[in-house]
């Protein structure tokens, strides 16, 4: 027979994939803040998420108004966060998230 966990300890257990997805979602945090700081007031409250993966860093922003103000600024941002986190950020890809995501 199956023991049942209470969530509290599978979350405090861990595991290598659990681990992978925290270390993830704490390395998305800190681009998305990178992100909004490198940013105007204005287009920096549009923007929902940001990561970088394989060189690209993509941007979610909340409508395509934005998204297209922001491609604007892209080589600037691309610049400054390749230089803050010590990367190559080869592209930028903005994209226009569903409200609510």
């Amino acid at each position: 027979m199956r023991k049942d966990k209470h969530i509290r300890e599978l979350l405090a257990g861990g595991g290598k994939r659990l681990a992978d997805i925290t270390r993830q979602a704490r390395e998305r945090s800190v681009v998305l803040e990178q992100v909004r700081c490198a940013l105007p007031k204005e287009l920096a409250q549009a923007v929902c998420s940001a990561g970088i993966l394989e060189g690209t860093l993509t941007i979610g922003v909340t409508s395509a108004a934005f998204a297209s103000r922001l491609r604007y600024v892209t080589q600037e941002l691309r610049k400054r966060l390749s230089e803050s986190r010590g990367i190559d950020i080869q592209a930028v890809r903005i994209r226009v998230l569903p409200p609510g995501s």
